[in-house]
């Protein structure tokens, strides 16, 4: 079965580029497929508030999501603007974050050469953390430190545990290809990336409802005009399990085929990627009540405070296939025989990443045993 979701993906992947650029592009024609991360050149963004016409509820709601800040200006993040300076040490370097107006600045000095940058960018609305995006000398940097949410402060930068900077630019942070920072951008903001080049000014910040639904240009102006305009936007919903999972929502989070393309399958890290961890569970198949959206509601309004959800909440989803009286026709799905609750808490366990101060769910649905090794 995973063999021939893999077929089918490549197949998927060439009709997303061709449907894709037949459906945009001030076109009347449906819009069959979109890809957050393959936008083409000329796709013209109508902006969410255009979206409040017709959508208040949703959109209101959605404003509260945490994909709506994955990416935040520096002005605006609540997580700057609540902390007025933070620091951290790493051997001999120092580094400081100072709120200074609308600006936050990014210091890291060894006591004799000294980087000062304003923070460009906020990336992650700070579930588990933050880190930062920074211009030094006309590059882009990811900042070595990151503030964490349990820790309330700073520590270093997923990935940079075990490394030692040599100059105080290599503790600044490690500088991105434009290739890289347009691959952050693309999944943290809407119109930052078109024909896989960056436009930071054309770009809105965090994942606006067209990140997800595609361009509404088309959409909204038949809509105003009285005319049917269902088919020329985007529904994510009407996808297989496998394609919401891998190809959509996979874009972002990362799918089974990026990770291996990306020879970085080893070790604990890859518990971030739920795409990945889902796809190498034994259940996994097309069905969509094994895909992204059969558990997560991508508008929910989500606080930090009310976060985290007991396994309880999971339940009902859990039993939508695990049940004794399966539906006539439907192929009979084991029953667990320890317990009828709180599924989550044994068949999707929560993993300590090291350096993350936060335990990640794997998304690897598997009876886990006490003591067993983390599977790749």
């Amino acid at each position: 079965m995973r063999h021939d979701l893999q077929r089918k993906r490549i197949t998927v992947a060439i009709f997303v580029v061709v449907a894709t650029v037949a459906g945009l592009g001030g076109t009347q024609e449906p819009v069959r497929r979109w890809i957050p991360t393959q936008i083409p050149g000329g796709t013209e963004f109508a902006g969410s508030q255009a979206c409040v016409e017709c959508h208040a509820n949703m959109a209101k709601q959605y404003e509260l999501s945490p994909m709506r800040a994955a990416l935040e200006n520096v002005a605006e993040a609540p997580i700057l603007r609540a902390n007025q300076r933070l620091t951290f040490r790493e051997g001999k370097y120092s580094f400081e974050i100072v709120r200074r107006g609308d600006q936050s600045i990014y210091t890291v000095s060894d006591g004799v050469s000294t980087i000062s940058e304003p923070i460009f960018y906020s990336f992650g609305q700070g579930q588990a953390g933050q880190t930062y995006l920074l211009r030094y000398r006309d590059e882009y940097y990811e900042s070595r430190v990151s503030f964490y949410r349990e820790i309330k402060g700073l520590d270093l930068t997923i990935g940079y545990q075990g490394t030692v900077p040599r100059t105080v630019e290599e503790a600044f942070g490690r500088k991105l290809s434009r290739d890289e920072a347009a691959q952050c951008f693309a999944c943290h903001a809407t119109n930052s990336v078109s024909n896989s080049r960056l436009h930071p000014e054309k770009m809105m910040a965090g994942i606006s409802c067209e990140g997800c639904h595609g361009a509404g240009v088309n959409h909204i102006r038949a809509g105003r005009e009285g005319r049917p305009n269902k088919g020329l936007i985007f529904n994510p919903g009407r996808l297989s399990g496998d394609e919401i999972s891998q190809e959509f929502c996979g874009s972002c989070h990362r799918s089974v085929d990026r990770i291996v393309s990306l020879n970085s399958e080893d070790g604990k890290f890859n518990v971030r990627f739920q795409p990945y961890r889902i796809f190498n569970s034994k259940c996994y198949s097309d069905d969509r009540r094994i895909s992204c959206i059969g558990c997560h509601n991508p508008h929910e309004a989500v606080k930090h405070e009310s976060v985290k959800k007991d396994a309880g909440h999971y339940d009902g989803k859990c039993k939508a296939c695990h049940t004794s009286g399966q539906p006539k026709g439907e192929a009979a799905v084991k029953v667990c025989r320890v317990g009828k609750r709180d599924c989550a808490s044994c068949h999707m366990p929560k993993v300590d990443l090291p350096g993350a101060h936060f335990r990640f769910t794997d998304h690897r649905i598997r009876i886990a045993r006490p003591g067993d090794p983390y599977p790749n």
